[in-house]
This record gives C-alpha cells, structure tokens and sequence, in this order.
C-alpha cells in the first residue's frame, strides 16, 4: 500500500456507542467530526462518518427524550458536514417476562428495541469496500454480529480499526477483535476537546438544557 494517506470511514452503531461510551456521561452534546479527527492517525484522511440509530419514543418518565435526540440530529447536519445519519426504527412495547423474585412468577414490562442499525452498518461497510470508497474502514461498535461483514471486507484487503464503546472497561468482542488490524480507545480528554458549541452558529439549534 502506498504510503498516502488512507481513505477512512468511520461506521457508528449508535445506540452501542451511547450506551457503551455517552449514556451518564457530559459528552452526549458530541462533535463527531471532531473527534473522530483528533483521535485518528495522521495516516488517516476522514473522508465520511456514517452513524446508524433509530428515532427514539418519548415515555412518561421521559417525555423529551425524542425532543433532545432530534436536537442533536439537528446540530449534527447543521456543523459536522462529514456526518451521514441512517436510521433503522425503534419498537417500544409491553411484554410479560419471568420475575426474578416471585411472586408472582410473571411480570408486564417494557420492552425496547432498536431494529435495522446493526444491518444498514454491514450493508454500508461492505457496499462501500466493493465500491472502493475508503482503504480503512474504523468500526465503532461492539456487537458481534458484524464479524461476518468485518470478515468480509478484510477479503478485499481493507484496513480494520475497531473502536470499542466504554473501552478499556468493556473488553471488545473477540468475533470482532480477531479482524481488526488496530484498535483505537476514545479517551476521556478527547471527548473534553470535541464538543459542538451549546448553540450552533448561524441557526438556533441549542444544546439541551438537561445535557
């Protein structure tokens, strides 16, 4: 490989990375684009950053939680240009579920589920490596249904960093582990460096207030 600066597409499961990494955290108001450039190696040019999620549904104890994540999908197209949002959907319903402590044996809860990310970011990563849009695909997620699609693109001879959310703490899967050519941690003083601006210039997008 030649040694010009490597194609980079970073490829974000984003219900993983905010559980993983962002969840009770002060660094939800994330600059994407900013991060991902300072933690990088000078030998990555950051051509793309491609975040898959869902839309999520406001609860009773809850209600804005819609309001702030729209927010922030606003602030994201409105500063961070190398950002592409992909949505996949987000179910939300009641289901009986064995009781830990009975009685009694069963109990109603909530359940909710992201749906279509993990398959929209394999679908993306692959379609991209045969397209030839990047040389080094970097992976922000831990799940392990997507060492196929890693497998996949490391048969095209593509490079493979692998971000783990929460990192070191949560140790990387080893179905991912096992095709990345490197890893990179995200750490704390980065994401400290890399928030958006509380409001966005030139509109009236604004960091929520309970963020």
């Amino acid at each position: 490989m030649s040694k010009s600066k490597l194609r980079t597409i970073v490829y974000i499961d984003g219900f993983n990375f905010y559980y993983g990494q962002l969840k009770d955290s002060p660094y939800k108001w994330l600059n994407l684009s900013k991060l991902f450039k300072t933690i990088l190696g000078k030998e990555n040019e950051l051509i793309k950053i491609k975040y898959f999620t869902a839309r999520v549904q406001p609860t009773e104890r809850d209600p804005q939680v819609n309001t702030r994540q729209d927010t922030y999908f606003r602030a994201l197209g409105a500063y961070c240009p190398e950002v592409e949002i992909h949505f996949g959907h987000f179910l939300r319903h009641r289901v009986f579920a064995e009781n830990a402590n009975p009685p009694p044996n069963k109990i109603e809860i909530f359940k909710t589920e992201e749906k279509g990310s993990d398959v929209n970011l394999a679908l993306h990563v692959l379609n991209d490596a045969w397209a030839n849009t990047y040389d080094c695909a970097i992976i922000v997620s831990n799940d392990s249904d997507l060492a196929t699609a890693l497998l996949m693109i490391k048969e095209q001879n593509k490079v493979i960093g692998l971000i783990t959310p929460g990192s070191p703490k949560r140790k990387p899967s080893w179905q991912l582990k096992k095709h990345a050519n490197f890893f990179i941690p995200i750490r704390t003083w980065a994401l400290e460096l890399s928030l958006l601006p509380r409001l966005i210039p030139n509109t009236e997008i604004r960091k929520p207030v309970s963020w």
